[in-house]
């Protein structure tokens, strides 16, 4: 269930039998999904699909992450959820600073709309080595889709973190919703040393929709598919109003 690259023991099957802390508000925005990498793009699907700014990059917003993002929104709307969606480019022309940027972005939001309760910061993976990109695929009948990671940091690379463990809550609800309904469409959870400016809220995830060797059309399947089995998980976390 988890990927643990930290030195921290856990006892899973103990952290999901804690009830979650984090609530959605019955009203106003529930979710903002935002994007540090907003340049990460896919591989295309033909030549010349997007102009790229770099390898498996592009500014374009209708083939990098944010339109993965846009298609998540939409989805988890059809549930019945309200999501904000940030669409600004975070890490170009500049790579370096890029959570820098989006952390105050995110900042904004809650000082704006404080009752966000999740925090999804969408990426794309990269998976390979030297000149072999690799894929990832969910055998999902009927359809063609990449795979889907949560991420969780713990901020034990020294960053204060000390609420890490909600996020790691969350994420495992969801990631049980998921393999209920998909049992191949998340990898393990991955638990990280840094913290990815998770400390802003109790319910900040990063989700890894494929990698650069997937096509766009196969991660806007997976969204669609993340949104059917996390959405109605999300649901059950909405507060009676």
């Amino acid at each position: 269930n988890i990927s643990n690259d930290t030195s921290i023991e856990l006892d899973v099957e103990a952290l999901m039998s804690e009830p979650l802390t984090q609530k959605l508000p019955a009203e106003g925005p529930q979710i903002l999904i935002i994007h540090t990498h907003s340049s990460e793009a896919y591989t295309p699907d033909y030549p010349g699909q997007y102009t790229p700014t770099d390898n498996c990059r592009t500014e374009d917003i209708n083939f990098n992450v944010v339109r993965v993002g846009a298609e998540l929104a939409e989805e988890l709307e059809k549930c019945g959820l309200n999501v904000i969606h940030d669409t600004n480019i975070y890490d170009y022309p500049s790579y370096s600073g890029s959570y820098n940027r989006s952390g105050q972005a995110i900042e904004n939001y809650l000082a704006q709309y404080p009752n966000i309760a999740v925090v999804i910061d969408l990426h794309r993976d990269a998976l390979g080595t030297g000149d072999v990109i690799y894929k990832t695929v969910a055998a999902v009948q009927g359809e063609c889709s990449s795979q889907v990671m949560l991420l969780v940091g713990t901020g034990e690379n020294g960053l204060p973190h000390p609420n890490w463990r909600e996020n790691l809550k969350l994420a495992l609800h969801l990631q049980s919703a998921v393999n209920a309904k998909y049992p191949t469409l998340a990898r393990p959870v991955a638990l990280k040393k840094e913290r990815y400016n998770q400390h802003l809220t109790t319910g900040s995830l990063i989700l890894e929709v494929g990698s650069s060797g997937n096509t766009l059309q196969e991660a806007l399947a997976a969204a669609r598919l993340f949104a059917s089995a996390a959405g109605p998980a999300l649901l059950e976390l909405v507060q009676e109003g």
